[in-house]
């Protein structure tokens, strides 16, 4: 019979004192960190792997690439945000069009923890994004739809409440709402101040068809 030997994968294999899956979980925090304040095409691994204490020879262990790693990091990125998301457009104890403000608020508090250094890791590859492989594209396409949606569900509910007009289209207000958004946190970052989220929520608010 032949013998048939598994394949290994690259890279060495992790330290014995922290897991596997704690190392990539770290590695991917580290990206995190890293790509919402510096951006993915100038960055290099090696500060990452140093932040992280993991080798460069361990790296390739865990991810084949670094285009699978920044895939991996924005897939991480966009469950933090919709994690962050959900717990404001999902509670039922505020109205509708408050728990989008809630949403603002709470995204408010995260940039200032920064000092406005951090941006939304989405806008940020979506300024790159003709210099990034183009598997990124499609994939921030689908993060930005996914987060729509949340946010169409929203002001369809607000609409069941009567706080927004029945023939509004939710949906439109959704993709509205977010491409306004991401200018809004890019201009924070710029101003290293609040305000214009400030101003873009109330502003957004404020142009909501109601009954």
């Amino acid at each position: 019979m032949e013998n048939i030997t598994p394949s290994k994968r690259r890279g060495r294999p992790p330290r014995q004192d922290r897991s596997p899956d704690d190392v990539k979980q770290l590695l991917l925090r580290k990206g995190l960190e890293t790509f919402t304040s510096q951006g993915f095409s100038a960055t290099g691994l090696d500060g990452i792997l140093r932040a992280a204490k993991v080798p460069k020879g361990s790296f390739y262990y865990y991810f084949a690439s670094k285009e699978a790693y920044g895939l991996a990091v924005l897939d991480h990125y966009d469950a933090f945000f919709c994690h962050l998301l959900a717990k404001s457009l999902n509670n039922s104890a505020l109205p509708a069009l408050a728990r989008i403000h809630h949403f603002v608020e709470a995204a408010k508090a995260g940039m200032e923890k920064y000092q406005f250094q951090r941006g939304c890791l989405v806008g940020n590859l979506g300024q790159e994004v003709n210099l990034l492989p183009k598997a990124f594209r499609g994939r921030l396409e689908a993060v930005l739809q996914g987060w729509q949606h949340k946010m169409a569900a929203t002001l369809a509910a607000a609409q069941g409440s009567g706080e927004l007009a029945a023939g509004a289209d939710c949906q439109q207000l959704a993709n509205y709402f977010w491409i306004g958004w991401e200018g809004a946190v890019l201009r924070a970052r710029l101003a290293e101040s609040a305000a214009p989220l400030d101003t873009f929520i109330h502003g957004f608010l404020a142009g909501l068809p109601r009954p």
